[in-house]
């Protein structure tokens, strides 16, 4: 239920006046699925294979224009930067390399088997990686020749660094002609392959040097080939494809597939389809896409961006945000704000705008793409969320715990329009169970879900109910819902009585909870380097934790939303520490000592009139509350929300649109004194 002081809020909100000014318009929108942005963001893949249900067209992109090299057909394609690579293994045992790519590939490499033809037999050859550089390279052949099962698979086998140093001859029109010739150095034992160097003219590059030794003595060899065409150092400063045989895809050593190699340079191969059916990479879970395919290198690594109309990038967007059987007006909202939230960004990725995962917003192809969210799309086409005339870096979170965050709880820096405001988040908890947190026989705590439980009626000498287990097998967990990762506080038998300290309901979006956590997995988790025996905060005005203290010591951190790191990642910010063994006890003549500041062993009396030492024990307030506490250290989290609270609220945006209000003023809610303009 919505509180009547939210309701009071939401009802006198008023629409900000226009601002007259026009929206910007992005036509294409290029987003990094693979990049190596320096520090802001990294994923690499050391090659990208492309497919489609429609033939796909291989290029180069120009300045000016794309040119068409030649047309792949509806089978895959792989494309890899020409670079420095570990040559493992060149076998005529199909199942040797096969093996040996699984292993490395388990190791997390990047393994790829191609096909070669020497002195009339098939080589199947097992590369690694793609290195920058030969001493990159030398290090990760170091690393995988040390492998016992990879040096036990290679057996009498001798690993080697490849190159980008190549020979190259010849002009053809074909590349069967270009393969006629590549069979004289094939004869000859040295490899050899062709390339296509534009549109219609191939030509054969020999060899894959990693140093100018190894291209000397390539030479000398490649010299003596009989009728082979004259010979040049290839010029890699300029656009080529090096077409190799793969035997990665389909993993037998009879189907070989396309793999085209390009240089490292300012080489941009272009990837386009004319079906409405997409492009499918491989590499990126087997996502298809809209729009055209741009691969490169990119701070030395291989770049794949793909370029899509603006508003079919928020076609997937949306539904991949928000899910798609919401409230249309929230939709739409999601909408806006991802639309916003782009054209905000700019180039931000250097050669694109945006990447595909949460560090901008999720991206995940036409698969994910839903008739609702795209009708929210288009009906919102070109609208965007504007303050000063500029667009709006259109933040939103899941669920902001019931109050959105302001900037500088977050970040440490104002920014006028995201302001904290109530956020009617509760629809997360719709359907959940309550879960009792208890005392077990054996003195210990944790949470049983309630259906679990029956009340008998009764309450124990300090007024606690007692409860009792109505089945078998019943599992008590650490915090207030499933998750068989993580070790059973107890498991009881039907009948067995428990004592009631508080309830909660299960963690979701709204509201969770995490721990206990003891001093030691803390200290790890924070980087402290001393014991932990008290944590402290201070809050902001929504009830986020902008400062830490350990030890009484500030937890010092860039900005406030670094808190969230603590223990591997809490939802939010938004949440109160139980210390559980703070306490102060009221001793003889009026003196008090303070644990866990003061340490040493406690001391309890129980209901029998007996004294002992306990490491858990129970604390009951003036107003009848039972607290479980601990003599030693240990840390609850009990937090609301899920993210980092600023702006939109996505569980608040639904919220509003079923109380009827549209994704204008909802938008205009969430972010403080924008205007919505179309284009």
């Amino acid at each position: 239920m919505v509180s009547a002081a939210l309701l009071m809020s939401i009802s006198v909100w008023q629409d900000s006046p226009s601002s007259g000014a026009a929206a910007p318009k992005l036509d294409n929108i290029r987003v990094a699925l693979f990049i190596d942005a320096s520090t802001k963001y990294r994923l690499n893949t050391a090659t990208a294979t492309f497919s489609s249900a429609s033939s796909l067209k291989i290029g180069l992109r120009t300045a000016s224009a794309v040119e068409n090299w030649l047309t792949a057909g509806k089978d895959p394609v792989r494309f890899a930067v020409d670079d420095f690579k570990v040559k493992l293994a060149e076998t005529t045992d199909f199942n040797t390399a096969l093996s040996i790519s699984k292993r490395v590939l388990a190791l997390g490499g990047s393994a790829v088997i191609t096909t070669i033809s020497k002195s009339g037999k098939s080589f199947y050859v097992v590369s690694e990686g793609s290195y920058g550089t030969a001493a990159d390279a030398k290090t990760a052949m170091d690393k995988w020749t040390k492998d016992s099962s990879i040096a036990s698979l290679m057996g009498s086998l001798k690993a080697s660094l490849t190159g980008p140093l190549h020979l190259e001859g010849g002009s053809y029109a074909s590349e069967s002609a270009a393969r006629s010739v590549v069979q004289l150095f094939s004869a000859a034992g040295i490899d050899a392959y062709p390339a296509l160097r534009k549109a219609g003219t191939y030509s054969v590059m020999v060899g894959a040097a990693a140093d100018s030794a190894a291209l000397s003595t390539l030479k000398t060899n490649a010299s003596k080939v009989a009728g082979a065409p004259s010979l040049r150092e290839a010029d890699t400063s300029t656009p080529y494809l090096l077409l190799r045989d793969d035997n990665t895809i389909s993993g037998t050593a009879k189907q070989t597939y396309p793999s085209y190699s390009y240089p490292a340079g300012g080489t941009k191969v272009w990837v386009s389809t004319d079906g409405s059916a997409g492009i499918k990479l491989q590499e990126r879970g087997g996502r298809t896409y809209r729009g055209s395919m741009e691969v490169s290198a990119y701070n030395g690594k291989m770049a794949v961006v793909n370029e899509l109309p603006f508003e079919q990038y928020l076609y997937s967007v949306v539904p991949s945000e928000m899910p798609s059987s919401w409230a249309s007006e929230a939709l739409k909202a999601q909408a806006v704000a991802a639309r916003s939230y782009a054209l905000y960004q700019g180039m931000g990725f250097g050669i694109a705008h945006v990447n595909d995962t949460e560090l901008s917003q999720v991206y995940s192809g036409i698969d994910t793409e839903k008739q609702s969210t795209t009708d929210a799309v288009n009906a919102t086409a070109g609208m965007v969320a504007m303050y000063n005339g500029k667009p709006i870096e259109a933040l939103f979170s899941s669920n902001a715990g019931g109050q959105t965050a302001d900037a500088t709880e977050i970040w440490g820096n104002a920014v006028p329009y995201l302001k904290s405001v109530p956020s009617p988040d509760q629809a997360a908890q719709n359907g959940l169970m309550q879960w009792y947190r208890v005392v077990v026989p054996s003195g210990d705590v944790g949470y049983i879900r309630q259906d679990l439980l029956d009340d008998t009626g009764r309450k124990n000498a300090v007024g606690a109910k007692v409860l009792v287990t109505n089945t078998d097998g019943v599992k008590v967990r650490d915090n207030p819902v499933v998750n068989d990762t993580i070790a059973l506080v107890d498991k009881l038998a039907k009948g067995t009585e428990v004592v009631l300290i508080d309830q909660s309901i299960e963690s979701n979006k709204m509201s969770w909870v995490l721990g206990p956590y003891t001093s030691d997995t803390l200290q790890k988790s924070s980087g402290w380097t001393s014991a932990i025996r008290t944590l402290e905060a201070d809050y902001g005005q929504s009830g986020r934790v902008i400062g830490m203290r350990i030890n009484g010591s500030s937890l010092s951190t860039k900005s406030p939303v670094n808190y969230r790191t603590l223990m591997g990642g809490l939802p939010s910010t938004r949440f109160e520490i139980d210390e559980t063994a703070r306490l102060e006890i009221a001793g003889a003549n009026g003196a008090t000592s303070k644990r866990p500041e003061q340490s040493g062993t406690l001391y309890i009396a129980g209901a029998n009139g007996k004294t002992a030492a306990s490491s858990n024990y129970y604390v009951l307030s003036g107003d009848g509350t039972v607290r479980a506490a601990t003599v030693e250290p240990e840390f609850r989290f009990v937090g609301y929300g899920n993210g980092h609270g600023v702006g939109l609220s996505q569980y608040g945006a639904q919220g509003l649109a079923q109380l009827g209000y549209d994704y204008v003023y909802i938008m205009q809610y969430y972010y403080n004194g924008i205007t919505i303009e179309g284009q």
